[in-house]
This record gives structure tokens, sequence and C-alpha cells, in this order.
């Protein structure tokens, strides 16, 4: 019956015997209104790619500051410097909270900030260096594409040279945000003061090429259109391709609250859980077989959205989140346990594992 439905649309037929969608079947399954299809699809593929078992980690987030030079118009997170609760860290706190990473079971640290104008890069090399010497054995998964491309230059260093002294300094791998969406068509209307998607593309290479691996997202669910949602899928595809550096991609939902779009009514609502879940069975459609880890961020969408999402084509839970700042400044709850994660997959049939930063798995529940 699911292979009859299926040949309805040639996108589908093409994603299910392991063929490489092109731009036009993507727009095509952008369109395609039998969403059901869709997921049942995803999922499908996502078994045969990595099975039945749903990861996570337990990562402790660590905002380093929030001062930024940009002034992106889909951000809750940034200050300017002159607010009361504009702050930066100091080399104790961050040990500390390290600390704080390590008693609260976290094997990894999700090190992000804004691009703050008057750093050295000292700062970002003794931030490694501290937590590396006060804790080895946490992985240091931090800073951006966007933010190795300010550093170079606020610091007139090549991204090369940036990357190779933070990796030397201790970091272990990067996340992938700052990559929103890579059209210039889009990117201009929601990123002001940061890096264009090439750049953001040629800086990760740069990083995967070094032997950093990292993380891989995409911002949706405000302003975009289908085209630009295709255009950034397809540029993720073609780089993993090159450097079989991505871990993961991580969709993420836009959220509203307190961010300029809603200032000046640009958005008004944020997107449906139809296209939530039609995000992540077309991420799996379209990167499957060379990005087969697909990351449902159960921050922005809420528990047991997490949980169907889980049934379109998702493999891994992201993480515990612990002391996470970006989402929270945008009006959502990021708390959650080992267990509570744990407990999602089990409760839709599927095994829950805690993984480490790279996909290794550490213990089955």
């Amino acid at each position: 019956m699911l292979s009859e439905l299926i040949k309805e649309s040639r996108a589908l037929e093409r994603a299910i015997s392991g063929e490489d969608l092109t731009y036009n079947d993507g727009m095509e399954l952008m369109d395609y209104d039998n969403l059901f299809m869709l997921g049942a699809a995803a999922d499908m593929i996502r078994q045969k790619l990595v099975g039945n078992t749903v990861t996570f980690a337990a990562s402790y987030y660590m905002n380093y500051t929030n001062i930024c030079a940009a002034s992106c118009q889909m951000c809750a997170f940034y200050r300017k410097g002159g607010e009361d609760d504009a702050y930066t860290l100091k080399p104790d706190d961050i040990s500390k909270r390290a600390g704080m990473a390590k008693e609260m079971g976290a094997t990894e640290v999700h090190i992000v900030g804004g691009f703050h104008p008057d750093l050295p890069l000292e700062y970002y090399e003794n931030m490694m260096k501290i937590i590396k010497k006060d804790h080895p054995e946490l992985k240091i998964k931090a800073f951006t594409a966007a933010e190795i491309f300010y550093l170079s230059k606020l610091t007139k260093n090549s991204v090369k040279e940036i990357l190779s002294r933070l990796k030397e300094s201790g970091l272990d791998s990067m996340p992938g945000g700052g990559a929103e969406l890579f059209h210039p068509e889009i990117r201009k209307l929601i990123v002001r003061g940061k890096c264009s998607g090439q750049e953001w593309l040629d800086t990760i290479e740069q990083a995967h090429n070094l032997g950093i691996q990292s993380n891989a997202t995409m911002l949706y669910g405000h302003i975009e259109k289908p085209s630009h949602i295709v255009d950034h899928l397809i540029k993720i595809r073609e780089l993993q391709k090159k450097t079989h550096g991505f871990i993961t991609f991580i969709p993420l939902k836009f959220s509203l609250d307190n961010t300029e779009l809603e200032k000046e009514g640009l958005v008004t609502n944020e997107c449906s859980a139809i296209y939530d879940l039609r995000i992540i069975a077309l991420s799996r459609l379209l990167l499957g077989g060379y990005l087969n880890n697909i990351s449902v961020y159960w921050v922005a969408y809420g528990k047991k959205l997490a949980q169907i999402a889980l049934s379109h084509g998702g493999n891994d839970l992201v993480g515990t989140a612990f002391s996470e700042e970006i989402y929270r400044a945008a009006g959502k709850s990021t708390t959650s346990s080992v267990l509570e994660l744990a407990n999602l997959p089990k409760e839709i049939n599927r095994e829950a594992a805690q993984r480490d930063t790279f996909f290794n798995i550490l213990r089955k529940f």
C-alpha cells in the first residue's frame, strides 16, 4: 500500500530508491500535500539508515557573552553592552560553569556567544585551556562558523589560523549555528552584521579540512520561501559530499517572542506543527545517505511534537540543553533531564540511548 502511494510522487520514488534528490524534487516535496506519505517515506529511510535508536547527549550550554556587534532581526538574545543584563564571563566563571556541567552529568559543553567587539583571540584560547585543564573529560563543542569568521575579521588573522589555534587550545568540535538560511535573498532580511551564507560554508569547510567536525543547522519558520529551504539543504548536502565533516543536521524552528521580526509585525505567529514535520521529513529525504543524523530540537518544538517529529525522519533529540539561554530569551522552556529525554522515544516504542558529541553510544535505557 505504501509503495503504491509513493508512486504518486516521482520525488518520493527517487528518495526511496536512494537517489540524490534535485532542487526540483525538493520543491515538489515542499508543495506535496500528503504529509502522511512524506513522513512515512522519511521514516522508512531513517529506519534503513540509522535504525530505531533515538540518541541524545547530556549537554551543558554556556553562552560566554550576550554582547554582539550584529543586530539580527530574528534574535532575542543579543545586547549592545550598556544594558543591565549585558554580560561577559570571566575565566573563573567559565571554570565554575564547566564544573557545574560535570556535576549535572554533562559529557560536553556547548559554547556560543555574541560577536563581542573587544575580546582578543587569547580570551577564546584561554577559555578552551581552562576547561581542558580543570575538566579534561568534557568535550568542547564551541564557536559557530559565524563567530569564527567574525573573529578572523576582528583580529586580522586568517580563518585557518583562528581554527588551528583554537583546536590546539582544546576545541573538539563546532556547533552548527549561524547558518540561518544561506540564500542572499532571505539572509539579508533576517541577518544583520553576520557573515554571508557562502562565507559560513567556506569557514566550516576549512574547519572540516583541519579535522574539526561540526553540526549544521537551518533556521526556518519566519519569512522564508520554499526555495530558500531547498537551496539550504542542497548546499549542506554538497559540502558534506566534499568534506564528510558534518555530524548531524538540526532544523531550528524560529522562536518569535522578543525578536525584531515580531516587533516590526513581519511575523505574527510561529509556524505550524505541520510545517515543522514537513521540514524534518524533507531534511531526511534530501540529506539521506550523506548526513544521516537528523536532530529534533525539542527545546523549540516541545516534547510532544518532538515525539511526532521522530516518526517523520528524526533520529536524535540533540541534548539536555542544561542552562540554555538563547531560546529561553525568546520565551521557550529549556528544562529537561537525561531520564526525561530517554522516556520520550520509549513512549513511542523506540529505543533510547545517550551518546557523546560524535554519536558514540555511551549507554542505553
